[in-house]
């Protein structure tokens, strides 16, 4: 005999998070969303180190790709190309993993250009990389409006980053203007360069070295000026970073560990039916809960689910939570004043999104249908029902919910 628990889904619940209608056969949205363009980029930048080094490994790649009759590209940047764009591209995946436009439109010019060295060389260590950008360039293109994010530098940061860039600029006019005061040949443009990386470096490799005292004090500005640029700038930026992690140590999930999220569901408060509705969605849906009970969410933080420590009617806080691509919002906190605000503050950052509330007063029902919430349900009138329906016939332990509305009253 079957168990009639196994039965019993709360509707509300069942109408919002697995209605028959949003049930594909392939879930294409689990394979072509942001998080799946994210590791592709990934994989291409691994891929593309891994080809940079079988080139730099031979003497002279072989140049009998399609694109070798048309483009002639010098050795140097065949054997190097590869890493390079390595290099580069592991920023820009990090960037796409915070959702920052930067790094997406970073990414559309990059995988082109890097798509010219396999096409030059064809060599048969190139076919993965080249397959790889062929896949990803167009989930990248798809998934263009995941990646909306700007770029919000403190002003310290700018400071900080400006200042790098004045010292470089400074050292290498500076330098090119008193190419003739250093060793060996006239310094050229490019010598300037690589004069000033080394000095700021501090690595002074002695292959050009100052002659006159103006010079030598001029590299000594450059070592004063640069280290103390890049000191600045390092605290301005890893600052931030560090703090962020300390945050989360206390429970407290920031916003940039949330821009990944997809089809999601998002609990506004903590109350006492909340363990138990996160138990019901952990097997079906990633959910985050967002509360300002500091108590609370490091409890849930702890127990290895998704917080973000926040006013929950706060509509800036619901942003961070990603709630423009959230599958469903379930507001429960014990607090129906507050449940009130949360579901304005929802429909409000996403007028399509299904709300569900629980209301504390079975009065308030009206109050949370009136303000946007699509499915409202009161748990104690349904308790009660059920406790009735116990005391008088034994029938509680076999009832289904779905014979309860939402108020606990009978369906007609």
């Amino acid at each position: 005999m079957a168990d009639a628990s196994d039965e019993r889904t709360e509707p509300a619940l069942e109408e919002v998070f697995y209605p028959v209608d949003r049930i594909p056969f392939v879930e294409w949205g689990a394979f072509t969303g942001g998080k799946s363009t994210v590791l592709l980029v990934g994989a291409v930048t691994i891929l593309s180190f891994l080809t940079g080094l079988s080139n730099l490994s031979q003497s002279m790649p072989a140049m009998d790709g399609p694109l070798s009759v048309f483009l002639s590209l010098p050795a140097g940047v065949v054997q190097f190309g590869g890493v390079l764009f390595a290099f580069v591209l592991s920023a820009v995946t990090v960037g796409l993993q915070q959702r920052k436009v930067v790094a997406f439109r970073a990414a559309l010019v990059l995988l082109p250009a890097l798509a010219m060295l396999p096409l030059t060389t064809l060599q048969t260590t190139d076919i993965p990389l080249l397959l790889g950008i062929t896949v990803t360039y167009p989930l990248l293109l798809r998934n263009r409006a995941q990646f909306d994010q700007s770029v919000d530098f403190s002003p310290l940061q700018i400071a900080s980053l400006s200042a790098i860039g004045g010292v470089g600029l400074y050292g290498t006019v500076g330098a090119y203007a008193l190419r003739s005061e250093f060793t060996g040949d006239p310094l050229t443009w490019s010598d300037a360069v690589y004069f000033v990386i080394v000095t700021i470096a501090t690595v002074g490799y002695g292959d050009f070295a100052p002659t006159t005292a103006r010079a030598r004090w001029f590299a000594l500005s450059i070592i004063l000026f640069g280290t103390g640029a890049f000191t600045v700038a390092i605290g301005a930026l890893v600052g931030p970073v560090i703090e962020s992690r300390m945050a989360t140590a206390f429970g407290i999930m920031t916003a940039s560990e949330l821009t990944l999220l997809e089809d999601h569901v998002v609990v506004l408060g903590y109350g006492g039916m909340t363990d138990s509705l996160l138990e019901e969605l952990d097997d079906e849906t990633e959910p985050i809960v967002v509360t300002d009970d500091a108590d609370a969410a490091a409890m849930l933080d702890d127990a290895g689910l998704n917080v973000l420590t926040g006013d929950p009617t706060d509509e800036a806080v619901l942003s961070d939570a990603r709630i423009g691509s959230a599958r469903g919002v379930v507001v429960g906190s014990d607090d129906d004043a507050q449940d009130v605000l949360a579901i304005l503050a929802a429909r409000s950052r996403n007028p399509d999104v299904r709300i569900v509330a629980a209301a504390t007063e079975a009065k308030h029902v009206t109050k949370f249908e009136t303000v946007g919430a699509d499915e409202v349900v009161n748990p104690r009138s349904i308790g009660g029902t059920l406790l009735g329906r116990s005391v008088l016939d034994g029938s509680a332990p076999d009832t289904n919910l779905s014979d309860l509305d939402t108020s606990g009253e009978p369906r007609k």
